[in-house]
């Protein structure tokens, strides 16, 4: 099973109100999800956000942004700029392809008799 972790691309200190507490001391973050698996680490393009207001620690969500909180957030989400869709393989993925070449290389010798001449 693959592990999903969400990185964090791009952070920024909003002055804008908190719509909850009124305090002007709000936090944007923009994440990336990467994949852990066995054999490959991935990284998507999917990009998700939070703005969480630092005094009463809660979630703003869209519903309850503003037009400052929105038209802050547009020019942060172009700025934020995601790393490439890759795929890496991992060092057990290498380990298992060095076996299995090892591996035919020694069922070819042995079929064919032990023997190599040149």
């Amino acid at each position: 099973m693959a592990k999903e972790k969400l990185v964090a691309i791009k952070e920024a200190d909003l002055k804008n109100n908190c719509p909850e507490c009124f305090n002007q001391d709000l936090k944007l973050t923009f994440f990336q999800k990467h994949t852990y698996g066995t054999f490959f680490h991935k990284t998507t393009n999917e990009v998700s956000n939070q703005i969480v207001c630092r005094k009463c620690s809660s979630m703003i969500y869209p519903v309850k942004w503003t037009d400052d909180i929105e038209r802050m957030f547009d020019y942060y989400q172009k700025t934020a700029t995601p790393e490439p869709k890759s795929s890496k393989p991992t060092f057990i993925f290498y380990l298992l392809l060095l076996v299995l070449i090892a591996l035919v290389a020694a069922g070819v010798y042995f079929y064919l008799g032990g023997t190599i001449e040149f």
